[in-house]
């Protein structure tokens, strides 16, 4: 009975990531929509340049987050959700990859990279179109694996013993794969780089 007369208190954007998961658990929507609205964007970037496709990275997006409340009993590290949630977006990209059975990658170069090009200026990404094309077309070419590793590196900015958790993967392939994709990035920007100085 007390426990009924006991009030939350009310939720705002200061409220902790373990308060919001304990309060979601306990089925209050508005802790979940807060969840949603403090990770959706972060996301929907991830599952965008690991798909390649808007509308599928927006389809994908709300699957992860239908999963992430069917699991959230399940989550363990309630303070960790952000990794959690890109780990149930890993899995919905590659189920959604298999479910196409289709490994290529779709023509949507004149779509612009959101966050993968480590860079504070937008406006002079704006300007510089042909080198964010060459960039997106050279990110394509990384195959799904290795891309979603550099993307959850560089643009999400996990470590990489949570890559290795959520990719699956031993620490020593998470580095060797990371590398590897860097390289061959670098390799395929070179001359477009080189050709403006």
């Amino acid at each position: 009975m007390l426990r009924l007369l006991a009030r939350k208190a009310p939720l705002d954007p200061s409220t902790p990531e373990e308060a919001l998961v304990d309060r979601a658990r306990d089925g209050e929507s508005a802790a979940f929509k807060m969840l949603f609205e403090r990770h959706v964007s972060a996301v929907r970037r991830f599952l965008r340049d690991v798909l390649r496709d808007g509308a599928a990275a927006d389809e994908a997006t709300q699957e992860t987050f239908v999963r992430a409340h069917s699991l959230l009993p399940r989550l363990e590290q309630r303070a960790r959700v952000k990794a959690w949630l890109l780990g149930i977006a890993r899995n919905v990209a590659f189920e959604h990859r298999r479910a196409r059975k289709d490994e290529v990658e779709l023509d949507d170069a004149e779509a612009p990279i959101e966050a993968v090009i480590p860079s504070p200026d937008p406006e002079r990404l704006m300007l510089d179109r042909e080198l964010e094309r060459q960039f997106d077309a050279a990110l394509g070419s990384l195959s799904s694996h290795r891309r979603a590793a550099l993307v959850l590196r560089l643009d999400h900015g996990l470590p990489y013993e949570e890559i290795a958790t959520l990719m699956g993967w031993t620490l020593p392939m998470v580095k060797n794969e990371i590398h590897r994709a860097r390289l061959k990035l670098r390799e395929a920007m070179l001359p477009h780089v080189g050709a403006r100085s």
